[in-house]
């Protein structure tokens, strides 16, 4: 098993891969993926690559152009789902959600609508049941992000609250990865 993060070249393959398959009902993006995959290894259970491969893909698997291009995308998801799943089980502090960057009236700002959508995608997949409130909270802090249409800030944005909100997923998606932990170990 690798545990190795993504560099640029692998990160460019699947993106251009999630494009050139995708349609309306798959995962888009690599943000959104990693969304997805943070949601599936911080579950209740661990879901079969089975269920949630064509999930990726709006239920219908890629009729690949060659194997090769099957099995590297294979691949790479699967080490980018390990070197996920290690970094929240060994090294949370370093955890960094793969959200978006944009321009906003001349300042950058940061965008986890594709990220959170992801992983709400995630949650669905893995059938995350009923969580007790305090955790049912922090998962809302990431759904009411996937509700955002991030495509047009508007003009009016409240900054401080966008980034204040931005930055309270990367919190709760870590408190939700060690709630599932404790309790699969419970």
């Amino acid at each position: 098993m690798q545990y190795q993060p993504l560099d640029a070249t692998d990160a460019e393959f699947i993106e251009d891969i999630l494009l050139k398959y995708g349609d309306d009902h798959s995962v888009l993006n690599l943000s959104e993926l990693d969304g997805y995959f943070t949601a599936l290894v911080s579950g209740p259970v661990q879901v079969d690559i089975a269920e949630w491969f064509p999930a990726i893909w709006g239920g219908q698997n890629p009729d690949w152009d060659s194997p090769d291009e099957g099995k590297r995308f294979i691949e790479l998801s699967v080490r980018h789902m390990n070197a996920l799943a290690t970094q929240l089980a060994t090294n949370v502090q370093a955890f960094k959600a793969r959200f978006e960057q944009t321009e906003h009236q001349g300042q950058t700002l940061t965008l986890a609508e594709e990220w959170c959508f992801g992983y709400l995608r995630g949650v669905a997949v893995g059938n995350w049941p009923e969580l007790p409130a305090p955790q049912a909270a922090k998962l809302q802090v990431i759904a009411f992000c996937a509700e955002q249409d991030n495509f047009e800030l508007p003009a009016d944005l409240d900054v401080a609250q966008h980034r204040q909100r931005v930055e309270a997923i990367e919190p709760a998606a870590c408190a939700l990865h060690d709630y599932w932990v404790a309790q699969r170990q419970g």
